[in-house]
């Protein structure tokens, strides 16, 4: 890989964080970070709309990351969005705002994905182990818990609690009472209580704690000497004596032990009532705590996918075994697919290289449907991918496969509103030609085409005899000239002749 340094951007429900590395060997060694409480979460009203306030702040902080962003490569930086945008309802439009001005792509994540990224950075931030580990990571907005062994997460949930969100709840006011704190904790314990025999039946032999909250826990529990036998981390003795003073301090302002910063104290009884309601519930005497997390998680994924260790590859060929995909059909549609595309633009080139990997994904997932049920495959397949849950893909790369599987055939009506410039149409047309072309299922060759593309559409050239042995093909292709003019695009077929090539 080229690139000597790489950097992710995490834009957390609490803080918006960005963090530089140094790749040296494969590894990655922290160069850079910053961090700013943006507290996103806080700005979200009851109907989920994200408040001007909130944006701003969002922006100001982003602005100052591009600074330091400045002269990175696009494919070197990765920037991911977590549950505040995940619930938003105006994200779209605050996400473009925040592209803007960080200077390069954001997406948001969803929770198992966030989830799966947390570990990676646990994983390579901590000794390695053969035994399995639990990681829990209070983030502002929600919690992910993660079963995991080696650098490889096995179990991942995300549920929606976080400590913004349960500080703004029960604790409005900042003021805190044995009432408040209760309701806090039973309510986290109800969502945790979801997943927990699983857990417990997953099983772990070490427990993790990450980010924010859990810093601040460790520190405050180890600098006032709150665990018993001097012993570090989180444990079950210190958290308890740490919720008896907070609920006698009656805030986090109020509370008359070192260690605790001003930025923290507004969303740290959310975060204490989580965790007492974590450590209760699964059964828990003491967790570590480790750096890393999310953001060291996305620089080595990010690395991974220089190395071609890409976790979406391995997502879509997990979806293809789930399902029962016939890869000996997909072989042949990719193969038609991308020698059409290379036709349309140069393939080899690195500003080309998303397309064609977004196109193999595509087809590699393009008959997921028919596990459902072969009438509608297309629209079935498309349902999964925008639903389910899809290692590496972010919530944007799923819409986009969604749709390109959507695309695949029948009316073209039914597509969202796309610019006529988006390479999107080249895919569109690729996979819908190439799916058209293999529809016998067979390894029988097909006919050279010469395609073009043009500001109003697409020609494809085909030869004459070819057409007058198929007429099968030469029908459906006819067709679907038809179905490209209803949305305004011209695709055109000229048959070839030994001597002369006519409309």
């Amino acid at each position: 890989m080229g690139y000597e340094q790489i950097a992710a951007v995490d834009l957390g429900s609490n803080s918006f964080r960005l963090e530089v590395g140094r790749v040296v060997e494969n590894q990655i060694y922290p160069l850079d970070s910053l961090k700013e409480p943006v507290r996103l979460a806080s700005g979200l009203s009851r109907e989920k709309i994200l408040n001007d306030e909130a944006q701003q702040r969002g922006l100001e902080t982003l602005s100052r990351f591009a600074e330091r962003l400045r002269g990175f490569q696009p494919q070197a930086v990765r920037a991911v969005a977590t549950n505040t945008l995940r619930v938003a309802k105006n994200a779209a439009l605050f996400l473009q705002k925040a592209e803007a001005a960080l200077g390069f792509p954001i997406e948001i994540i969803g929770g198992r994905e966030e989830a799966r990224l947390i570990y990676i950075g646990v994983a390579h931030a901590m000794p390695p182990t053969r035994q399995k580990r639990l990681v829990v990571d209070i983030g502002g907005g929600s919690t992910e818990f993660v079963i995991g062994k080696k650098v490889e997460p096995l179990l991942m949930e995300s549920l929606f609690m976080g400590c913004v969100s349960f500080s703004l709840r029960y604790f409005p006011d900042g003021k805190i009472d044995k009432k408040r704190f209760f309701e806090a904790e039973v309510a986290a314990a109800r969502q945790i209580e979801i997943i927990a025999n699983d857990y417990r039946v997953f099983g772990w032999t070490e427990a993790v704690a990450s980010s924010g909250t859990a810093k601040a826990v460790a520190d405050i529990l180890e600098i006032n000497n709150l665990n018993p036998d001097g012993a570090t981390g989180i444990t079950r003795e210190g958290l308890d004596k740490l919720k008896s003073q907070l609920i006698r301090a009656g805030s986090a302002a109020g509370l008359k032990l070192g260690g605790l910063r001003a930025d923290r104290a507004p969303v740290f009884a959310g975060g204490v009532a989580i965790l007492c309601a974590v450590f209760s519930t699964l059964g828990l005497a003491r967790m570590v705590y480790a750096e890393g997390a999310l953001r060291l998680g996305v620089l080595y994924d990010l690395l991974g996918r220089f190395h071609q260790h890409d976790m979406r590859d391995t997502t879509v060929q997990q979806f293809q075994r789930r399902y029962q995909v016939d890869l000996k059909q997909v072989a042949r549609v990719e193969r038609t697919a991308l020698q059409l595309l290379g036709q349309l633009v140069p393939i080899d080139q690195p500003e080309h290289e998303s397309e064609v990997r977004f196109l193999r994904w595509a087809v590699g997932l393009h008959e997921i449907g028919i596990s459902i049920a072969h009438g509608g495959f297309h629209k079935h397949g498309a349902y999964i991918i925008g639903s389910a849950d899809m290692p590496g893909f972010s919530k944007k790369d799923q819409e986009k496969l969604s749709l390109l599987v959507l695309a695949q055939r029948g009316k073209m009506e039914k597509l969202p509103l796309i610019p006529s410039a988006d390479p999107l149409w080249r895919m569109i047309f690729c996979i819908r030609v190439a799916a058209l072309l293999h529809r016998s299922r067979d390894d029988l060759l097909q006919p050279p085409l010469l395609v073009k593309a043009s500001a109003s559409g697409f020609q494809i050239e085909i030869p004459a005899k070819w057409l007058q042995e198929n007429p099968l093909t030469a029908g459906a292709l006819a067709e679907e000239a038809q179905s490209w003019e209803k949305v305004g695009w011209q695709l055109r077929l000229r048959r070839r002749s030994a001597t002369v090539a006519q409309e």
